[in-house]
């Protein structure tokens, strides 16, 4: 008897799940935005793909970064404006405020070190480039004053879900 081969997820389910994490990003950042400002000793580590579409900033601060860059807001961070398909924010570099667009779907990464708390994102791949692959590991414990956005692990949802 032969088996019938495996279902094709036609409702895309993955994508659905990125968008809604997406939604915790966007969250996340409307709390940061109130009148009180980030609770406690949370702040946020922020990747993005620099050259995605939407990404708007000085040309300068972008050509510095022409895949990805991250950013941190923590204390030193103005107006920011969380929509529902993008946030604003101003920031220093080098001393100068610059300003900051960001569409959720350039967001790669999401972490917050106080709590250990990490997002990855796929993004849709420029022409020519293969899709990147998100781990399934989770993070490691570690002190949030060597936290290394760069180097941290993604957590896996299966941790989260009922058995």
């Amino acid at each position: 008897m032969a088996q019938d081969p495996p279902a094709q997820d036609q409702m895309h389910y993955e994508a659905m799940a990125q968008e809604a994490l997406r939604g915790v990003v966007k969250a996340a950042l409307k709390r940061a935005a109130a009148p009180d400002g980030l609770p406690g000793a949370h702040h946020f580590y922020i990747t993005f793909k620099s050259e995605a579409p939407g990404v708007s900033g000085p040309a300068d601060l972008l050509g510095k970064y022409p895949d990805e860059m991250t950013i941190v807001l923590q204390h030193q961070y103005w107006d920011l404006a969380p929509g529902e398909t993008f946030f604003s924010v101003t920031l220093k570099f080098g001393g100068q405020p610059k300003r900051l667009s960001v569409p959720y779907a350039a967001v790669t990464r999401f972490y917050d070190p106080s709590v250990q708390f990490l997002l990855s994102f796929e993004t849709a791949p420029a022409a020519g480039e293969a899709p990147a692959a998100v781990a399934d590991k989770p993070a490691p414990a570690a002190d949030a004053a060597d936290a290394d956005p760069e180097a941290a692990n993604v957590v896996s949802l299966d941790q989260f879900r009922k058995k």
